[in-house]
Order: C-alpha cells, then sequence, then structure tokens
C-alpha cells in the first residue's frame, strides 16, 4: 500500500513594495506643486514678464530673440510646457527640459542697446533674476488669487525652488531661499533697474493684450480673459518698481476679484490655446498622493 504523503503548504509571499514613483524635484508633499497646479499661475507668468522687463540685459535677449510681441502664445506654451516638466516630471524629463532651454539660450547674446554692455542668457546673474522674479511672482499671484501660505510654507516655496535655478546652473549659494532673502535680493537689485522703449512695449502689451479674433491666436470670447489675467498681472507689480515701469502708484479700477481670476485662467488653460496645468496635472497628483499614502500605510 502507498503510503499517503502529508499535504504540503505553501507559506504566501508578501508581494515585493512597488518602487516609489519618481516624483522629480519636488514630489506631492511639496508647496511647490499647491503652488505651480492652481491656474493663477498663469498670472505669475505674466507678472514675472513684466517684471523682467525692468532688468535692461533681461530685455535685450527678449528683444532681440525673441517673438513673443507677434506670437505671444508661443512665449505662454513653451513657459508652461517647461515649468510642467520640471515641477510635475520625473527627475529626467525635468533635467531634458532644461537642456533644451540651456540650448537655447546658448544663441542668446549680443549687446544691449540702451547700456552698452554685452548681455548674454547664460550669464548666471541674468538667469538667476529672471528665476527670482518668475518664482516670486508665482508666489505673489498664489497669495493674492490663489489660497494662503503660512510664512512657513512661503520660506519653504523659495528654498524648494533652488533645485529648479540650479537646472539652469546657477549655483545654489547666490540664490535666495526664503522670503528674507529675496526682499534683500531685490532691493540690491533696484536701483540697476531702468525703462526702455522694449520694456515700455512689453509692459503696455500685458497690460493690453491686443488678442483679437482676426490676430487668428485667439478666439474671441477669450480676449477679455486675457486682458483680466493681464490687469491682475500688474496689479501685483510691488509700489517700488511702479514708477520704473511707468505704472500708477494706484489702479483706476478695484483690484480684479479673485474668483474672476481663476475663471479668466480656467477658461484659457480649458481652451487649450495656453496649456497650462490644467485637469492632466490635477490627475496626476491626486495619483501620486494616493499611492504615497497606500505606501504610508502599509
Amino acid at each position: 500500500m502507498t503510503p499517503v504523503r502529508p499535504a504540503t503548504t505553501t507559506k504566501p509571499v508578501a508581494p515585493k513594495p512597488a518602487e516609489p514613483r519618481d516624483h522629480g524635484l519636488f514630489g506631492p508633499g511639496s508647496v511647490t506643486w499647491k503652488v505651480h497646479s492652481h491656474p493663477v499661475a498663469l498670472v505669475g507668468g505674466l507678472r514675472a514678464l513684466l517684471i523682467q522687463a525692468l532688468h535692461p540685459l533681461a530685455m535685450a535677449g527678449v528683444a532681440q530673440y525673441s517673438d513673443f510681441r507677434s506670437d505671444p502664445l508661443k512665449r505662454l506654451r513653451g513657459t508652461s510646457m517647461y515649468v510642467h516638466a520640471v515641477t510635475f516630471g520625473d527627475t529626467a524629463a525635468a533635467h531634458e527640459a532644461a537642456e533644451r532651454v540651456k540650448r537655447l539660450h546658448g544663441r542668446v547674446h549680443g549687446v544691449d542697446r540702451v547700456t552698452g554692455k554685452a548681455f548674454s542668457a547664460r550669464d548666471p546673474e541674468t538667469l538667476l533674476w529672471v528665476h527670482c522674479v518668475e518664482v516670486h511672482s508665482f508666489l505673489a499671484a498664489y497669495r493674492a488669487y490663489g489660497g494662503r501660505l503660512s510664512e512657513a510654507e512661503q520660506d519653504r516655496y523659495l528654498a524648494e525652488q533652488v533645485a529648479a535655478a540650479e537646472l539652469m546652473e546657477i549655483p545654489a549659494a547666490i540664490v535666495p531661499d526664503s522670503v528674507a532673502a529675496y526682499r534683500a535680493y531685490f532691493a540690491e537689485l533696484l536701483p540697476t533697474l531702468c525703462s526702455s522703449a522694449d520694456t515700455a512695449a512689453t509692459i503696455a502689451f500685458v497690460r493690453r493684450p491686443r488678442l483679437s479674433a482676426s490676430s487668428g491666436r485667439l478666439p474671441g470670447p477669450l480676449d477679455p480673459a486675457f486682458r483680466l489675467l493681464g490687469f491682475a498681472a500688474t496689479a501685483l507689480v510691488p509700489l517700488s518698481l511702479r514708477p520704473i515701469a511707468g505704472l500708477p502708484q494706484w489702479e483706476p479700477r478695484a483690484l480684479p476679484a479673485a474668483a474672476a481670476v481663476v475663471l479668466a485662467s480656467r477658461a484659457l488653460i480649458v481652451s487649450r490655446h495656453v496649456p497650462w496645468l490644467g485637469d492632466q496635472v490635477q490627475t496626476q497628483i491626486r495619483g501620486a498622493l494616493r499611492v504615497d499614502g497606500a505606501r504610508r500605510a502599509a
């Protein structure tokens, strides 16, 4: 009689935890994701353009190499794609986006017609100005029209953005990383800022963008939305810079309601003419938060 072997039981093997997704430079717990995912980041981008134009060498590069006034949506699309890649892409995507921009910057150099000084888009000091104004503008737009941030969150956001500056080969040691450091940086740069014909044209364009239906760039109904965003951005220019920019100390109209600015921002995003940070990013953020939450609960 053949002996019956006892049944063997296989001990279940716990599945290996999934590798954490590469969230890139920041991740779902960062203040950067919170600020940059809000539609009013569009207002921040326009404010940045206004203030960046006050730096003569930065303005020279835009005036001599950019076609943003003839095709402003191209500039906004390019900026939105870069911000998206650096903020929400994985580490490789962020570095690839930076490399593309650096290749473009390599061709931007010459002599500023206003100061007579040489300019280069690869100059660390000029890059630092562009970086700081852009980052500060995103923060200013969020605080004015998006939501509240504690002082600690504001400092954390600015510190997080040092990593974005390093992507452009700006030494971390010279990048401000707090509200106080930004205040000191802008105070130091204030005497070097000035206006020119190109500056005035840039500011006038942002204040009253000419994007009619006949231009073929934006459908007619979206023109008012773009104009509202331009006014909202202008309203956020600091008092110390308004005389240099040729802006009134007091705007003739009340500051736009935050809700109206958000709706205008969403209208442009939904139109897909300005693909900033819309539904795709919101879905990505929610998914990342779920994955991180499940991993912590495991």
